[in-house]
């Protein structure tokens, strides 16, 4: 016997990363990381009935998520809505936005969309119709549809991409806007993907869901 430990040598053992906080234990760097915030869209698949939008947004408001859109709108079943919510936050914060939204009573499943998914957004563009001709070549440009025009102003619907739309806007500008009125983003899985698949399990909330006892004749 040498009296040596048994082991790696001193110089090849691992070096803990990161600094120690008050307590002296020490902070994972990857979990202190300041995380870039990124731009997805999360739909969720909700009851059809008075007062999920405001729950909704309610939740987010309340978590000072930041929302750069919300859209819902009823779906081939009757009893059911779909909500898209365009996010922008680091990847925790989205994590813990779908998990906000699965505890909701009136939430079915809820999914983020893949960068490939079909999205969509509808607007409303009121211009000055000075130059008629112009408005008309510009519309055309963007496959816009002129639903209302008169002798002072045009009002083009675009439908497309969110950079779509902003081109639009800015292009349009030149004749003056009047008005601007967008629904927001809305989108779906391709192909056969189900949109909404996850199904929200016990096993996904925070807290445990517990049942209030049962009274017994001791409490009477």
């Amino acid at each position: 016997m040498t009296g040596e430990l048994e082991g790696p040598a001193p110089e090849k053992r691992q070096v803990p990363q990161g600094r120690r906080n008050a307590q002296g234990i020490r902070i994972d760097p990857e979990v202190e990381a300041e995380r870039e915030p990124r731009r997805t869209a999360i739909s969720a698949l909700v009851k059809h009935e008075p007062g999920v939008l405001a729950e909704a947004s309610g939740l987010f408001s309340r978590r000072q998520f930041n929302i750069e859109s919300l859209s819902v709108g009823p779906t081939e079943d009757p009893e059911r809505a779909r909500i898209t919510i365009v996010v922008e936050e680091p990847d925790p914060g989205i994590e813990q936005a779908k998990k906000q939204l699965r505890k909701l009573i009136s939430v079915i499943s809820v999914t983020e969309l893949p960068a490939d998914a079909m999205r969509r957004e509808l607007a409303l563009i009121k211009v000055n119709a000075t130059r008629p001709d112009q408005v008309a070549a510009v519309a055309d440009m963007y496959d816009g549809t002129t639903v209302d025009a008169s002798t002072e102003t045009a009002t083009i619907e675009i439908t497309g991409s969110r950079q779509k739309i902003d081109a639009a806007v800015e292009t349009f500008r030149q004749f003056g806007i009047r008005e601007v009125s967008r629904t927001g983003l809305t989108a779906l899985a391709r192909d056969t993907e189900d949109t909404a698949a996850e199904t929200p399990a016990e096993a996904q909330f925070d807290e445990p869901q517990t049942t209030p006892p049962e009274p017994t004749a001791d409490d009477d």
